[in-house]
């Protein structure tokens, strides 16, 4: 051991999940018996992709308020018996909204 190249250990602690999926990533790269190199060319060469999920969360607050209004239009028309032409009109322009939100979101997410 006096001649490793390789002289400071990194312990790294994992539920028997986790070593399973490991053992099984290890496997499709061909490193199967050989966790050192795995792990060494993961920490050294892997990446981690971080997504900001702050757009989707105000998306969804969005159409939280959006399902609200038309829960309101839904309520008023039950209480009156019928639905007027600018209930469903304003029901149109609030999915139209919801639309243009998801669009817009997705397309910002490029």
């Amino acid at each position: 051991m006096a001649d490793r190249k390789r002289k400071i250990p990194l312990i790294v602690y994992v539920t028997e999940k986790e070593r399973e999926t490991i053992q099984k990533k290890m496997e499709l790269a061909g490193s199967a018996n050989n966790y050192s190199a795995y792990a060494r060319k993961m920490l050294i060469d892997g990446y981690v992709i971080q997504i900001d999920h702050a757009p989707i969360k105000e998306l969804a607050r969005e159409i939280g308020g959006i399902g609200r209004n038309i829960n309101q239009i839904t309520a008023r028309a039950n209480a009156m018996g019928n639905l007027y032409a600018h209930d469903i009109q304003d029901i149109k322009e609030l999915m139209k909204e919801v639309w243009h939100t998801v669009r817009y979101t997705l397309l910002s997410q490029r």
